[in-house]
């Protein structure tokens, strides 16, 4: 059964697919992207869906904007630069273009193994990635998205190699509740609004994934969805 919402489902087959390849720098800019559709979809009326049907607010898929000089996000939206024309994509209702300024800027992280190894470095990443939106637009609002495995077992790659965890540092599931409460303590709080997702994945064939709690995890998610929409339209 599919998904209700876009991000969690292409975030979903990121793993199903086949190997997760965590230098893959793609993976949380096609993630992100979903975001804006998930936005887009949940209500009909509204600013947002208006701003998107008008053309006047685009996702920028290279995350600059003209004049300013600030680290691209996974995903920025916002007012298109006057006299461009936004481009459709195929499967996407959200136009893409260049845009002047950041209206809501994502970055999104997954930490699926060697988590605590990591986890200075990502909370690093994620503070400094919702400065430089804030950059581009003092009030941009800025979201934070952070995958977190909570499996049993877990495997890594490095060109031909394989990591497992057990042998190559502990299995996900004795990490994950630290990493959490470090995410909450030091990341989330440069964020309008953060959000976990605990999964369980193993990145083996058959490349099994499931959701810790998935119904809570997606009553979260579609009430970030309504606070997103109700500060874009306090804007």
């Amino acid at each position: 059964m599919s998904e209700p919402y876009r991000l969690l489902e292409q975030f979903a087959e990121t793993f199903r697919r086949g190997r997760y390849l965590h230098r893959n720098s793609q993976l949380g800019n096609r993630i992100a992207d979903c975001l804006f559709e998930d936005l887009y979809a949940l209500r009909a009326e509204g600013r947002f869906r208006m701003d998107v049907d008008a053309c006047r607010s685009v996702l920028n898929p290279k995350g600059s904007s003209p004049g300013l000089r600030a680290r691209r996000g996974d995903g920025s939206f916002g007012t298109v630069v006057p006299g461009r024309m936004p481009s459709k994509r195929t499967g996407f209702l959200v136009p893409t273009g260049p845009t002047a300024s950041v209206d809501i800027g994502a970055e999104v992280k997954i930490l699926a193994k060697a988590m605590i190894k990591q986890i200075d470095r990502v909370i690093s990443d994620l503070c400094r990635q919702s400065g430089h939106f804030r950059t581009k637009s003092p009030h941009a609002v800025t979201v934070g998205i952070v995958g977190l495995n909570h499996a049993d077992f877990a495997v890594s790659y490095e060109g031909g190699r394989s990591y497992p965890t057990g042998e190559y540092g502990p299995h996900p599931i004795a990490e994950a509740p630290e990493a959490e409460r470090r995410l909450r303590d030091s990341a989330e709080p440069c964020y309008d609004e953060f959000l976990i997702l605990p999964f369980k994945a193993t990145n083996v064939d058959p490349y099994p994934f499931e959701w810790v709690e998935p119904d809570r995890l997606r009553d979260a998610y579609g009430s970030m969805l309504v606070r997103l929409l109700g500060r874009y339209e306090r804007r």
